[in-house]
């Protein structure tokens, strides 16, 4: 089983948030949680938010299916963050001029799956 889960709109540089995302790629739920707790990077709040939110998407979709799912047998099978819409923002400089700052969003996406144990028959 696959859940999904999406944080649009994110404000924080997609450069930031694939420097905390590639830290959980394909670990084991628990374990990512545990990591991004303690990561001091500032975009792993929104993946930590992203991630648990994805597993509870796993947990109610087996409920409505009536399945039994095991928190401790989902990982993370996909992790990707995409660029979202730039803010263009203008700050004064000398001489009556004005430059540019952009604002850049992320869009995160993170795929949890059960992964198969060996001594389970399907």
């Amino acid at each position: 089983m696959e859940a999904k889960a999406k944080a649009r709109f994110v404000r924080v540089t997609p450069q930031k948030a694939r420097r905390v995302v590639d830290l959980i790629r394909g670990k084991q739920a628990g374990e990512a949680v545990a990591v991004l707790k303690f990561a001091p990077q500032a975009a792993a709040e929104p993946v930590l938010k992203t991630v648990q939110s994805a597993i509870a998407n796993a947990v109610e979709g087996a409920k409505r299916n009536s399945q039994r799912l095991d928190e401790q047998d989902l990982y993370i099978s996909e992790v990707f963050v995409d660029e979202g819409p730039t803010l263009k923002r203008f700050r004064p400089r000398a001489q009556g001029r004005a430059s540019q700052i952009l604002k850049r969003t992320s869009h995160i996406t993170v795929v949890v799956a059960e992964r198969e144990t060996k001594g389970r028959a399907r």
